[in-house]
């Protein structure tokens, strides 16, 4: 059945996606979800985007629960419910996992995409979702680059209230994309050291041990360690524990898988410490700039202030000469007046020199 996505506003929203490729959109309430997927209100509530729940990837006994920033999806032995499909963002994806859900057939040399497809249903539908993200994210971090590098390379080269207000909402936002990709790192790290974990997210294997006869004997660690205590898995395991064979858990598939988008994660994680370290490095740039800026300042006031001393006792000696007061030796002593004002004029002038002489030598000002 061709899948046709129209925008329309679906407030709960969901898309039901087969192991075949098909998919259909439903207009549920949560409670018919529950039903649907056997799932617990709990696990459901993560995938609420009114609530700011981290980022989570949940392996429980029949599904595994996602919550990867706009990625909110169940995922099923047999099926994926995504939510939100009519989402911008989440309509690429649909389209990925109508592709590379649905398995090859033929008699033909199976090609590489051939060999993805026997990995578990789960597992291809969960690469997808991580794929997905990655890509998502690494995409914000290079437009984040493509503006900031220029950003801050125009602010050291002019320092203004323009340019610094641009930088400062670009720091903003690359500090907001780190949180955002360090949850998802953090969360497939959680995910790579717990083999129990791991075994958890086997829906497949699960489900052929619930429908072998054989399924109470030999059975797997991560069937002894389910999540919930209470389910039929459990206690069948519990009680052929005494006779069991204990088996490693088999997570390396799985493994390989999360360790690849582990990398790549990292990868953009470091781009953005990469971008963090530069921005560091700019605005210490620009602190040792406004400090020799304020440190001329202060030589500019010193040198102000210095002459302004030696024109005050300038300006006092002509006052005193300036007086309207009778004084006899003025009287045929008129050359008098030019000495006066030259050796006002060189005292002054010696006082100021004197003066940077010495504050130069104490380190003050500049040579």
């Amino acid at each position: 059945m061709e899948l046709q996505l129209k925008k329309t506003a679906l407030s709960r929203s969901w898309i039901l996606l087969h192991k075949d490729g098909t998919g259909t959109i439903l207009d549920v309430d949560k409670y018919a979800i529950m039903r649907m997927v056997e799932i617990h209100a709990r696990d459901l509530r993560i995938l609420d985007p009114l609530l700011s729940y981290p980022s989570a990837i949940l392996g429980r006994e029949k599904v595994i629960v996602l919550n990867l920033e706009h990625i909110k999806a169940i995922i099923t032995a047999q099926e994926v419910l995504l939510r939100d499909p009519m989402d911008d963002d989440i309509v690429p994806i649909v389209e990925e996992l109508r592709r590379r859900l649905p398995k090859s057939t033929g008699d033909e040399e199976p090609s590489a995409q051939d060999r993805e497809a026997e990995f578990p249903f789960e597992f291809r539908a969960l690469e997808v979702a991580l794929e997905a993200i990655c890509s998502f994210l690494d995409a914000r971090t290079i437009e984040l680059e493509t503006a900031a590098y220029p950003a801050l390379d125009e602010l050291t080269s002019q320092i203004s209230s323009r340019n610094l207000d641009r930088v400062r909402k670009l720091k903003s936002a690359m500090t907001r994309l780190t949180n955002r990709v360090q949850k998802i790192r953090d969360e497939l790290e959680n995910l790579l050291d717990d083999d129990d974990d791991m075994a958890d997210l086997y829906l497949s294997k699960k489900l052929a041990n619930l429908s072998s006869p054989a399924s109470s004997f030999g059975a797997p660690n991560w069937l002894l360690s389910s999540p919930n205590p209470d389910s039929k898995i459990h206690r069948s395991s519990k009680a052929s524990t005494a006779t069991s064979v204990q088996v490693e858990n088999d997570v390396e598939d799985l493994e390989m898988l999360l360790e690849a988008y582990f990398t790549q994660i990292e990868g953009t994680l470091n781009k953005l410490n990469t971008l963090r370290e530069y921005i560091d490095d700019t605005e210490d740039y620009i602190n040792i700039q406004l400090d020799s800026h304020r440190n001329q300042l202060i030589q500019l006031e010193l040198f102000l202030s210095s002459g302004t001393v030696c024109l005050s006792i300038y300006s006092l000696v002509g006052a005193i000469f300036g007086m309207n007061i009778p004084y006899t030796w003025k009287d045929g002593h008129g050359y008098m007046f030019k000495w006066v004002v030259m050796l006002g004029g060189m005292v002054s002038a010696s006082l100021f020199l004197s003066i940077v002489t010495y504050a130069r030598r104490k380190g003050l000002v500049g040579s």
